[in-house]
């Protein structure tokens, strides 16, 4: 670089840190004399002030003359007043291609961006062994190159030399998450680092935009991290990477042989030191029943309660916490009351009859496998909840059912990490659910972090999860998230986002025009493109049916 603006409004290096070009660039920075620089631009602020009043105003280099002299005033003010330094500047760029051709494109290349910029450059032509030397790390500002570089700058101009803007993300215990699209450089995200103010990632993207396989990508890193994962899958997508990966799947439904009991209280369902599960167990199902019944009023509400707390009596459990004791052991899943019992309670009352009624399916009919005691056991790194048998309009009940038990195993152990996978989320947060469940949703992505856990809502159904109580819900798990990755989205459900977060007119156009694969991230203040990247064995293990099947149909 051998000259620039005046005066500069943007980082110098911005647009070509951000280019995927491979340079090496090299910056000097010599204090000058401020003694020595005070008297030279008073001696020449004299003289050129003495030119001014006494020469021709039509000479034609008069306007050069009043900026130098404006110029020189300005910088002896800022010395002196403002305490500033004035240094020299030296910036040299390496650009270095296995192919003349490509080194010529490259060239060509940077003088453009640079020219645009208002920066001049100079080829080191019989120079290129000193320049090379001066953008190696051996602090050595050759003395051939310096004399053509210089340019005087104070230190507030200083800033627009800063280097480090590239608006890549490389968590240094992260793990790796593809490209930058503007510039090639590698994206490693650690989520649950502490300079993030909570691990949580919302992923939205249309149908085959590369979300799931997104999902699958984390899934199968954090794995290898150690880190306990449950996730709710409600399009039996996981199946196959569960099975690789040395997971557990557990299904429910009408075939199924695996229960899971909604009335269950675990002994991880508070934390130690403080009380209270039968009301916290009443909260959660309250939800749950919510779901069932419709939107429960006030007075249904109290009803409701009141019969739950009477069907926890009958086996012995009260509000008083040691009656879930037995012998100094936590109740077994047993000693449990069941939907039946429930169901025989609201029998007894004709204020209940509707809700018996309503529960008759979860009892007798197609939805009886509701009503058994928890046979499962939670004890692996990697679990998946295949909810996919209940059918469309059941999902919700199964995906509650196990996000009641998951958020219990969070708790369990601070010191351990863990993530809850919501796929499809909506069903939880959307016009289909109710604001307990939606609240209860919530609470999860609020204070997971204080247990070393992270929340992943993934959905193609954007407008769905701000339908409920005009977006509310989804609005705060979209704030509580601190990573949110946006794959394409159409244009409707683009203007949606626009509403709840910041984006910027130019990447509401990326969005639309991303490819599959692609994503725009926002990862705390950082926005940026990523392409998703994966090995080739890791692909065999998230698609091995697919990749089978493909084999034997090009055979």
């Amino acid at each position: 670089m051998v000259n620039y603006y005046r005066e500069q409004t943007d980082l110098l290096l911005k647009t070509l840190i951000e280019t995927d070009i491979n340079m090496n660039i090299s910056m000097f920075y010599e204090r000058k004399d401020p003694y020595k620089t005070v008297k030279e631009l008073t001696y020449h602020i004299g003289n050129v002030g003495v030119e001014l009043k006494e020469s021709n105003q039509n000479r034609e280099d008069i306007d050069i003359a009043a900026f130098t002299y404006n110029d020189a005033k300005y910088i002896r003010k800022e010395i002196q007043i403002n305490n500033e330094d004035i240094y020299n500047l030296f910036i040299y760029i390496n650009i270095y291609s296995e192919d003349e051709k490509k080194l010529e494109y490259y060239l060509n290349k940077i003088e453009g961006i640079t020219q645009s910029k208002g920066m001049q450059t100079r080829r080191a032509n019989f120079r290129q062994e000193e320049l090379f030397l001066s953008t190696m790390p051996f602090m050595k500002n050759e003395k051939e190159v310096k004399t053509i570089a210089s340019r005087n700058i104070l230190t507030s101009g200083l800033l627009a030399t800063y280097p480090f803007i590239s608006s890549s993300i490389f968590d240094k215990e992260g793990i790796f998450i593809g490209t930058n699209i503007y510039n090639n450089s590698l994206v490693f995200i650690d989520r649950y680092k502490e300079k993030y103010k909570n691990a949580n990632i919302c992923i939205f993207g249309t149908s085959g935009a590369g979300k799931s396989f997104y999902s699958k990508i984390l899934i199968l890193r954090y794995k290898l991290l150690g880190i306990n994962q449950y996730i709710i899958d409600p399009d039996r997508e996981y199946n196959n990477l569960c099975k690789r990966l040395g997971g557990v799947e557990i299904k429910i439904g009408p075939t199924s042989e695996t229960y899971i009991n909604v009335f269950d209280i675990r002994k991880e369902s508070i934390e130690e030191g403080e009380n209270g599960y039968l009301a916290t167990k009443i909260s959660r199902l309250i939800g749950f029943f919510n779901l069932i019944f419709g939107e429960l009023n006030e007075e249904e509400k109290a009803i409701v309660e009141e019969k739950l707390i009477k069907t926890y009596k009958n086996k012995g459990i009260t509000f008083d916490d040691n009656s879930l004791y037995k012998n100094g052991k936590f109740k077994k899943e047993k000693e449990m009351p069941i939907l039946e019992d429930l169901y025989i309670e609201f029998g007894k009352d004709i204020k209940t009859k509707k809700f018996k009624i309503k529960l008759l399916p979860f009892v007798k009919g197609s939805l009886k496998f509701f009503n058994n005691y928890t046979n499962v056991k939670l004890e692996n790194e990697l679990i998946v909840a295949d909810v996919y048998d209940l059918g469309e309009e059941n999902l919700k009940y199964g995906m509650y059912l196990f996000i009641d038990i998951f958020w219990d195993k969070v708790k369990e152990n601070r010191q351990k990490k863990k993530a809850i996978y919501l796929d499809e989320i909506w069903r939880l947060i959307g016009v289909t659910s109710n604001k307990e469940v939606a609240s209860f949703i919530y609470k999860i992505f609020k204070t997971i972090r204080k247990y070393g856990g992270s929340s992943i809502a993934i959905t193609q159904d954007i407008s769905d999860i701000f339908s409920l109580d005009n977006g509310t819900y989804g609005k705060s798990i979209l704030n509580n998230s601190s990573i949110k990755t946006f794959f394409s989205l159409e244009e409707e459900n683009i203007k949606i986002l626009e509403e709840f977060t910041n984006l910027t007119e130019k990447e509401k156009i990326e969005i639309k025009s991303l490819k599959r694969g692609e994503a725009l991230t926002f990862v705390g203040n950082d926005h940026i493109l990523v392409k998703i990247e994966s090995s080739e064995e890791e692909r065999k293990i998230i698609e091995g049916k697919k990749n089978e099947e493909n084999n034997n149909s090009n055979r």
